[in-house]
């Protein structure tokens, strides 16, 4: 399956963001991908609350959502929206982090609420408090991409290994990343725990990333670390973005996942044990 992974920089403008994540999900479908996918909060980074209330939209409203299903049904692509911050009706105003899967009809096969939430302070000048914003989802989530089996998660779900062995056990061949992380932490832990997900499971990991400094109308100005990246399920690094927007395309051989759990067959060789 020939694959491409959409590296973007989003600003706080959904609307402004959309012209640029279309050119590069088309020049993907030119050079013959036929699975293309895009990074967390493809429709808008931003670090203010109050201004994503006010550009945000409910998913039967989101305008990214509504034109990238248009344009997968139209190239005739899969399409991963890595993810959206979308409106919700909860009470207490929470967004959601979702990403969908597109069918080449440009149907949502699949959907997926980001379930860890980004709590965590950096260092002394960075600080998130994700949860404050958005609320978490609650159930893993195993699609299908034509006859390959596909396992969704966002972003900080990375550092919870647990997430990846269920989906693997339940026979995700692949499983997608799509992030916006820090520079701090993609400097340090990034393409490690990336390829460390991929060996303990056998599988391809696919994670397309927010890169650069963000433009703001409103807040701060958020950073990312960029490097989106391909890994085999022998853990090898396929091709990393860098940190430039653009594109990069691999081809996916479902094979190569059935020989990797030949080889190391830990998928069925854990055991239970009682806790310290």
């Amino acid at each position: 399956m020939k694959t491409a992974l959409v590296q973007l920089n989003s600003s706080d403008n959904p609307k402004s963001n959309l012209p640029q994540t279309r050119a590069l999900i088309g020049n993907a479908a030119r050079q013959g991908a036929n699975f293309v996918l895009t990074p967390e909060v493809t429709n808008c980074v931003s670090a203010s609350r109050t201004h994503q209330a006010s550009v945000l939209q409910t998913e039967d409203q989101d305008i990214t959502l509504q034109s990238l299903r248009e344009q997968a049904a139209d190239l005739s692509i899969w399409l991963l929206i890595g993810s959206l911050a979308l409106k919700t009706d909860d009470n207490d105003g929470r967004f959601c982090n979702r990403s969908f899967l597109i069918s080449s009809e440009g149907d949502i096969k699949a959907r997926y609420d980001k379930i860890h939430m980004f709590d965590v302070q950096v260092s002394e000048t960075e600080t998130y408090r994700e949860s404050a914003g958005y609320r978490p989802g609650e159930c893993s989530v195993l699609t299908k991409v034509a006859d390959v089996s596909l396992g969704m998660t966002i972003c900080y779900d990375l550092r919870f290994p647990h997430v990846y062995r269920g989906l693997a056990q339940a026979g995700a061949d692949v499983i997608t990343v799509p992030s916006a992380f820090s520079p701090v932490t993609g400097a340090a832990h990034w393409e490690v725990l990336l390829r460390a997900r991929a060996i303990e499971n056998g599988c391809y990991i696919l994670a397309p990333a927010q890169t650069g400094l963000h433009s703001a109308q409103v807040g701060r100005a958020r950073e990312t670390y960029g490097h989106s990246i391909a890994i085999d399920p022998w853990g090898r690094v396929i091709e990393d973005a860098g940190t430039e927007p653009g594109i990069i395309i691999v081809d996916l051989d479902p094979s190569e996942v059935a020989k990797a759990r030949e080889r190391i067959p830990s998928l069925i060789h854990g055991t239970d044990f009682g806790s310290p």
